[in-house]
């Protein structure tokens, strides 16, 4: 059990020798071919998507990006897509749904670009299209969220059949600045506000919102990025044997069940 506070985490996911997409694409999957462009405006380089082998299975995997150094964060806006980005998702959602791939979903995001150009090109739209249209792909969908999955902009990667968290990750409707931002009026307040939202993979799993836990090494993923992989892949292949047989109204039905149940609570009268 991971006894870390929430805002310790905070600082083990954003160490820049954490591992990014690009360093478990090739360590998980064969063959992977990226594809480009959302076919309506252009490319996102905060996602990149495309159609690789999983242990010999035919696989969608869709990733949104981090830089470990300042080039490579410009290339992906530091991990903070455009609409365009979602669009190209959703656009190799529809064809892993079209010839009955699984997708992966590899999130990290500290939350979807809020400036003016992405506003103008629809990013509220993209984000919600995601959100719906996900949820009715009938294809299996695994989202695994490996550092900051921060705000709708890692929500509309989230909508899944299961979602699991590395141990040090975190997952939550706003990010811990954008919390102390509106409810104290003070981003300095980030590392308070992350220790009493509740965005832990633990945390998560005891509401129902997280499926499993993928544990990393002490200190770490980038203390032994092969082990986490193993640790990735050794779970993919679980969820694969859980849900690739299922019939595809099972399936749907499975889905539509684990959001709807998120938020439930009794309450006593009584007392």
């Amino acid at each position: 059990m991971n006894n870390l506070p929430a805002s310790e985490r905070l600082d083990i996911v954003r160490n820049k020798f954490r591992p990014t997409v690009r360093d478990y694409i090739p360590m998980l999957f064969d063959d992977f071919f990226e594809m480009h462009g959302d076919r309506y405006y252009g490319d996102d380089g905060a996602i990149i998507g495309g159609i690789a082998y999983f242990n010999g299975t035919p696989v969608t995997v869709i990733s949104q990006v981090k830089g470990r150094n300042l080039e490579e964060n410009k290339a992906s806006n530091f991990s903070m897509p455009h609409p365009e980005g979602y669009r190209k998702a959703l656009r190799l959602a529809h064809q892993a749904e079209k010839f009955h791939r699984p997708i992966i979903c590899l999130i990290d995001t500290p939350g979807a670009f809020c400036g003016v150009e992405a506003e103008e090109r629809g990013q509220g739209e993209a984000i919600a299209k995601n959100l719906m249209e996900f949820m009715s792909l009938k294809t299996p969908v695994f989202s695994i969220v490996l550092g900051e999955g921060g705000s709708g902009g890692a929500l509309a990667l989230g909508v899944c059949d299961e979602l699991a968290m590395l141990s040090n990750a975190l997952y939550s409707v706003i990010s811990p600045r954008g919390f102390a931002s509106i409810l104290w009026k003070d981003a300095t307040r980030e590392r308070e506000a992350c220790d009493i939202m509740k965005i832990t993979a633990e945390d998560l799993q005891s509401l129902g919102i997280c499926d499993y836990v993928i544990e990393e090494p002490e200190g770490g993923a980038h203390n032994n990025p092969d082990l986490v992989a193993e640790n990735i892949s050794s779970y993919l292949c679980d969820a694969f044997k859980r849900n690739l047989q299922k019939p595809i109204d099972e399936l749907l039905n499975d889905r539509y069940t684990k959001f709807r149940k998120i938020g439930e609570f009794e309450e006593n009268l009584d007392s």
